[in-house]
């Protein structure tokens, strides 16, 4: 199987909430763009620290991570993330790495967003179930309005 990756956006969300309430201009909101790996293994996105460090992120807490080889790693996190692809957008945390290492796109983006991987054809979508937006299951009764 070969490598999947996905051009990303990635915004603080919090700098893009006070500039829609008007404290600001969206188009001055500090924006990346990313080619990041797709990993499947992984939970949470994890972006390199100088990233981070441009969106002004508020820290999180700690995790420990393991890596491929097995070894064991704490590393924090920052929250307020908002990611955007293949058309579709969400807030999260995610974990700080070290200054210029690979970023990553973990299950959790994957889940939320409702996208899934072809392994075949080495590409990220949507699932056909749900092309235009994210089909997410509930529990509980219905409400009808």
């Amino acid at each position: 199987m070969g490598e999947v990756r996905v051009r990303v956006t990635m915004r603080n969300f919090v700098d893009v909430a006070l500039a829609e309430r008007g404290s600001g201009r969206i188009e001055d909101v500090p924006t990346s763009h990313l080619d990041c790996l797709v990993d499947t293994g992984a939970l949470m996105v994890l972006l390199p620290e100088d990233e981070v460090g441009k969106f002004g992120l508020s820290r999180g807490g700690r995790v420990i991570v393991t890596y491929a080889n097995d070894h064991r790693e704490e590393l924090p996190t920052a929250r307020g993330l908002e990611i955007s692809l293949l058309g579709r957008s969400m807030v999260t945390d995610c974990v700080i790495g070290p200054p210029l290492c690979e970023p990553l796109i973990g299950q959790l983006v994957l889940d939320e967003l409702d996208l899934i991987v072809d392994c075949a054809r080495n590409t990220l979508g949507p699932r056909p179930e749900s092309p235009n937006l994210p089909l997410l299951k509930l529990k509980g009764s219905t409400h009808t309005r």
